[in-house]
């Protein structure tokens, strides 16, 4: 199972920006890919931003495109979120979550992902909150 810490996160007015940080190992696994999910009051979690450990690749939800940026520093070994031009219906708990296949993390946050998949490991959640 894997290891996996979030920080940062916390209120903001609408437009402004927060980061997120996510730390995540296995010791089993060669490249452990890592997603960003958020789960806003009454509404299910869902994925929002993903990276590739192996080559970068990212994939987004139409919901943050053009204004979140997921990125990772491989020396640091931590994965970042980015949120930019934040808007209240962004308010929610954010989670990270890591997994060795790519694919699962990719069908999440394309809106496609089978519900019952067990990611490797999740973070505890950081609330984001935008106010208007």
């Amino acid at each position: 199972e894997a290891q996996v810490v979030e920080s940062g996160g916390g209120s903001v007015q609408a437009g402004g920006s927060l980061r997120l940080s996510c730390s995540a190992s296995d010791r089993s696994l060669i490249y452990l890919h890592v997603g960003w999910f958020r789960q806003a009051p009454g509404r299910e979690r869902e994925g929002i931003a993903c990276i590739n450990d192996e080559d970068g690749r990212v994939a987004y939800a139409e919901s943050v495109k053009g204004r979140f940026t997921i990125s990772k520093d491989d020396g640091e070994k931590k994965v970042y979120l980015q949120m930019d031009h934040l808007q209240p219906e962004d308010t929610g708990v954010y989670y990270c979550a890591a997994d060795g296949a790519w694919g699962p993390l990719v069908d999440h946050v394309l809106g496609r992902g089978y519900a019952a998949y067990k990611f490797d490991g999740w973070g505890q959640g950081k609330q984001v909150t935008v106010s208007s």
